[in-house]
């Protein structure tokens, strides 16, 4: 039972790393001070991305599922939890590339607006 519960507490902390990705630099237009933990998680957000590679959380997960008595999954944690939800089909490298590149973009466009405001302040 333990094991699941720590399974479960690593998809929220995975899922809440991922939202902090997407959305750290627009929170950082209201504290400056995140910038310094966000620009390190969007980098490793895109490189995961582009790379190919699986974040270290979901086997993580998946051990403490399996220990915990349920089956593990292959793939990644955004292939088993979020593209079953946005995308109909399996993730593959091409949508992986685009996931990447909105992260890239989303936070230039936070970051330049963040430089915006503070050279009009």
């Amino acid at each position: 039972m333990i094991y699941r519960v720590m399974a479960d507490i690593i998809v929220i902390i995975h899922f809440l790393f991922i939202c902090f990705v997407v959305t750290g630099g627009y929170l950082a237009l209201r504290w400056r001070k995140i910038v310094w933990a966000h620009i390190p998680a969007a980098v490793w957000g895109a490189f995961i991305e582009f790379s190919g590679w699986i974040c270290p959380l979901t086997p993580l997960e998946n051990n403490l599922r399996m220990k915990g008595g349920s089956l593990g999954y292959s793939g990644g944690f955004i292939e088993h939890y979020l593209i079953p939800i946005i995308y109909p089909a399996g993730l593959t490298r091409e949508i992986q590339y685009a996931i990447g590149t909105f992260v890239v973009v989303l936070n230039i466009v936070a970051y330049w607006l963040i430089i915006r405001k503070r050279s009009t302040s």
